[in-house]
């Protein structure tokens, strides 16, 4: 159970933007677009906020001009040439040399490792809450750096405790890394925001229920992207189907390309997402060709809301999720989803996919039939299975959460 919490206001916020500033130029995972919605809804708030980012060369720490600048150009994906720095620190990542090269020119102050506690404490006001929403840069030489500002607070998102319940589908090391982090979570945290009452349940498991930090649990936000222009090929005005993430075991994209190879349904498959890892057998069923199948990469969010909006639906074989955000947007954008009956997916989202269990391909192969069948050309004339459904918000997540951080 969570312990029941004082609400409280900040002096001022501390927000860990290391993950999002890591991911400058690439297309933005689930856990990004949460970093992302946090720095926009706090700029917008009245509660001084301030921006830590752990770079090659150390520690730059932004003030609100400083966060609301990188916002801007991560909007406009405008970043500078890099400076001889960045050139040197990130050879082989030009977009991320050019991004620490603008926050080096907006950062209110710079400092090597070793003296973060005193940049912290000559910067930030006494009691200012630190939010970590990205599971990165949250470390021992942090977590005592901001110890030293007087009444400061720690909260920490945790999205799910997938690394140590599926070691098989995780690179090499990130059991162990996670284990660390979650350790660093359970002793030094103020405040856990979990994502989901199964997150919640999960960590109190790895924990142990007498360990817990405060908690409070508060679903993700949904905001549908406009649908923008639809990608063309081989299945447009066809039936075809959507399956979005990046493409790592986890995921089972094996299953469907099992299916589409195997049992050859009348419909297209778009495979939206970039190559992970640990793929070796997908990679390599995907680099031959299967018939109807397409890679498609590198698409935005409105060219991916497009595409799903036309869609027979969004199969989503998962078999571990922390949240499941592909599969809310779906539902969100009335399209039918199907999925395998992940307990998050219940909890957020109830009856309204279809689910099949994850190791049956033949269920699979015949509900993929069913709703190829159904399908219509344009997105009015599809079966609208999900009217009246009303996706979880920021506004309901941050008005749980803002009071006590």
């Amino acid at each position: 159970m969570g312990i029941t919490i004082t609400e409280i206001t900040a002096p001022a916020r501390l927000l860990d933007l290391t993950r999002l500033v890591s991911r400058a130029g690439r297309v933005r995972t689930g856990v990004d677009r949460v970093e992302y919605a946090y720095l926009d809804r706090l700029l917008q708030e009245p509660v001084p906020l301030f921006g830590l980012v752990r770079t090659s060369l150390g520690y730059l720490l932004l003030d609100g001009t400083g966060c609301a600048a990188l916002k801007a150009q991560m909007d406009a994906q405008d970043w500078p040439e890099a400076d001889l720095l960045g050139r040197l620190a990130r050879r082989r990542d030009p977009h991320r040399a050019g991004t620490e090269t603008a926050l080096r020119a907006n950062a209110l102050a710079r400092a090597i490792p070793a003296l973060l506690g005193p940049m912290l404490r000559r910067h930030l006001p006494a009691g200012t809450v630190y939010l970590n929403t990205g599971h990165s840069n949250f470390s021992e030489q942090v977590i005592t750096a901001l110890r030293r500002v007087e009444g400061s607070r720690i909260a920490v998102l945790l999205h799910d405790t997938i690394p140590l319940d599926w070691p098989q589908y995780q690179r090499a090391g990130s059991a162990q890394r996670f284990a660390g982090f979650l350790r660093r979570v359970g002793k030094h945290a103020d405040l856990v925001i979990c994502n989901s009452e199964v997150t919640r349940a999960d960590m109190a498991r790895h924990l142990g229920a007498d360990a817990l930090p405060e908690t409070v649990v508060a679903h993700l936000g949904i905001t549908p992207p406009a649908p923008g222009t639809a990608p063309e090929g081989p299945w447009t005005k066809a039936p075809y189907f959507v399956t979005l993430g990046t493409i790592e075991p986890r995921k089972n994209h094996a299953l469907l390309l099992d299916i589409w190879r195997e049992l050859t349904p009348a419909a297209h498959l778009l495979i939206c997402g970039a190559r992970g890892w640990n793929n070796a057998e997908v990679f390599a069923a995907l680099d031959a060709g299967i018939p109807n199948v397409h890679e498609l990469p590198g698409l935005d969010d409105a060219q991916i809301a497009a595409l799903l909006a036309r869609s027979a639906g969004l199969l989503f074989p998962s078999y571990a999720e922390g949240y499941g955000l592909p599969p809310v947007e779906a539902a969100a954008l009335d399209v039918p989803v199907l999925a395998a009956p992940l307990p998050v997916l219940r909890e957020v989202l109830g009856d309204i996919p279809i689910y099949a269990d994850e190791s049956d391909r033949y269920l699979w192969a015949s509900r993929i039939r069913q709703m190829a069948k159904g399908y219509r050309a344009q997105p009015d004339e599809a079966e609208n299975t999900q009217a009246g459904y009303l996706p979880p918000t920021w506004d309901a997540h941050f008005k749980a959460v803002l009071t006590l951080i």
